[in-house]
């Protein structure tokens, strides 16, 4: 099926890339989501009848793209979700920011809360009721036109977590108008989950998978990529 980049596929678990603009699951849109492009891959490919399980470990936000997994069985779904439990699932993004932040490296850790109604998430005190504690760490790997390209390795995975934190020290995603507004620059989000590590839920190996964003694509293409990816 040309709709689906297949990293990677065994019995237990396969490794998609998610297309920028693509809902992760369903939603009131009522769009094809990868969880039902997943879904009617292993339909026809192996032709299983009724109902074909696909279970979903984690979630990337609609205009973000990048590595993703899925379980094809109920037992790998349960291990991968322990994994990401207990914090043994490694997830790290790309990201081009209006902006540069003031430090090259830094640990953020924030409070957010989400207003349901219109689907914003905010900083808030500790105290805040319903507040949730989220924590990243960003590395900035190249500077050009007041922007920078950094690395962000996730510790929690809040809503909108990055876009939030970024915005909060003034270096918005490319792209954010949501949260980064007048700060941010016109365009695609850019924003994509390009690593993913985690232990295979039944042969036990450690796995990471890679994948960049579009190199001609705005505003990727002004940065040199290959310099994250020896990491």
């Amino acid at each position: 099926m040309d709709e689906l980049n297949i990293l990677h596929e065994d019995n237990h678990i396969i490794v998609v890339l998610k297309p920028q603009g693509v809902p992760t699951c369903g939603d009131e849109s009522g769009d094809d989501s990868l969880l039902e492009q997943v879904r009617r891959y292993i339909k026809e490919t192996y032709n299983k009848p009724g109902n074909v399980y696909v279970g979903l470990i984690h979630r990337l936000d609609r205009p973000t793209g990048g590595v993703m997994v899925f379980a094809k069985t109920s037992k790998a779904a349960s291990r991968l979700a322990e994994q990401m439990r207990s914090g043994d699932f490694e997830k790290r993004y790309l990201a081009v920011l209006a902006g540069v932040p003031k430090e090259p490296q830094a640990k953020l850790v924030n409070y957010l809360k989400k207003n349901a109604v219109n689907n914003m998430v905010y900083v808030c005190p500790p105290t805040t009721d319903g507040a949730k504690m989220a924590s990243l760490e960003y590395f900035v790997k190249e500077e050009k036109g007041g922007c920078a390209l950094v690395e962000v390795k996730l510790h929690t995975g809040r809503t909108h977590q990055i876009r939030v934190q970024m915005a909060n020290i003034g270096a918005p995603v490319y792209g954010d108008m949501r949260y980064g507004g007048e700060n941010a620059k016109k365009g695609n989000l850019a924003l994509w989950a390009y690593s993913l590590t985690f232990t295979h839920p039944v042969t036990k190996e450690r796995l990471r998978f890679m994948a960049g964003p579009p190199e001609d694509g705005s505003p990727w293409k002004h940065f040199d990529l290959s310099k994250i990816y020896d990491l």
